[in-house]
């Protein structure tokens, strides 16, 4: 069976990272990265545009599309409302794909450290940076991760990750082993570490 894996997690937690290590790991995965899709819209610096509300539905479509050549996903996105979360499994269970939800977090005041940390020079890191410091900075992502942990409540199949600074191949190899415990039939990538 096919499926669609969610990677949830606060902002700068390494959620893309991951995803393009799986995706890299496991060919034929579409890494579903909608913040790549960004640069593809004009105007999308400008928040005015919405350009989320408009790659949410081409997200979809492309989730759609390539679950039903029998090809799995990977969705590396920020998501702390159900009918978000709810689109993006009825996108699977319509192909008949698998949805999977995996969190990566780590605690509060490590997460909110590590997003104003983290090395991203790219042109949507810089503005996405911005972004969230108009919208309140650290107090915005504190509220980010409270949202997240709520509606960790009423996902009871939704797989809580550990994800450790600077750990990436021991990160991954938890992201495996939950995928696997979860009835994932992709194999870890030979000599990865143990969780």
């Amino acid at each position: 069976m096919t499926s669609l894996i969610h990677l949830n997690g606060p902002p700068g937690i390494g959620k893309s990272t991951l995803a393009a290590l799986y995706a890299e790991r496991h060919p034929g995965t579409l890494n579903l990265d909608i913040d790549s899709l960004h640069g593809l819209v004009g105007g999308w610096r400008d928040p005015d545009n919405h350009t989320h509300e408009v790659l949410r539905p081409i997200a979809l479509a492309m989730a759609s599309t390539h679950l039903g050549g029998g090809r799995n996903v990977i969705l590396p996105q920020y998501l702390a409302r159900l009918e978000e979360i709810d689109a993006f499994e009825k996108t699977a269970r319509d192909q008949g794909a698998d949805f999977r939800e995996v969190v990566l977090l780590a605690e509060k005041a490590e997460s909110i450290a590590r997003f104003d940390t983290r090395k991203d020079d790219s042109a949507w890191g810089r503005h996405n940076h911005w972004l969230v410091e108009v919208q309140g900075g650290q107090v915005m992502l504190a509220a980010m991760y409270d949202q997240l942990l709520e509606i960790l409540q009423s996902r009871p199949s939704a797989v809580v990750v550990r994800s450790a600074p600077e750990a990436v191949e021991e990160t991954y190899a938890s992201l495996t082993q939950a995928l696997l415990q979860s009835g994932d039939r992709a194999e870890p990538v030979e000599g990865s570490p143990a969780p």
